[in-house]
C-alpha cells in the first residue's frame, strides 16, 4: 500500500481530478476516485464523483492513472446512455 496519487488531467473540456490508491486498504485491489467541476459531465458519473476498484495492476497495464481514466473516459463514449446525456446536456431543458 502506497500514499495517494493525485492528479488532474482535462476530458474534452473537462477538468477530472483523479485519486488513485494502490492496493487500497492493503487488499488486492487498487481504487480510483474522480471529481468534476458542479455542472460538468463525464460517461462515467452523473454526480461530478466515481468512486472505482478494480484488480490491482491494471492502472499500471495502461501507464499510470492518467493514461487509464483518458481510456476508461474514451471507451464509455461509444455507450448509447452517454451519448443521450451529452446531447441533453447540450439542449436547454423546459421542464
Amino acid at each position: 500500500m502506497s500514499a495517494p496519487i493525485t492528479s488532474q488531467i482535462v476530458w474534452d473540456g473537462v477538468q477530472v481530478e483523479i485519486t488513485f490508491h494502490q492496493r487500497r486498504w492493503k487488499s488486492d485491489f487498487d481504487h480510483i476516485e474522480l471529481h468534476v467541476e458542479e455542472g460538468r459531465i463525464i460517461p462515467v458519473t452523473e454526480t461530478g464523483y466515481r468512486s472505482h476498484f478494480l484488480s490491482a495492476g491494471i492502472v499500471e497495464e495502461y501507464g499510470g492513472p492518467e493514461d487509464f481514466v483518458r481510456a476508461w473516459l474514451d471507451h464509455e463514449t461509444a455507450s448509447s446512455d452517454w451519448k443521450k446525456r451529452e446531447e441533453a446536456a447540450r439542449q436547454m431543458s423546459l421542464f
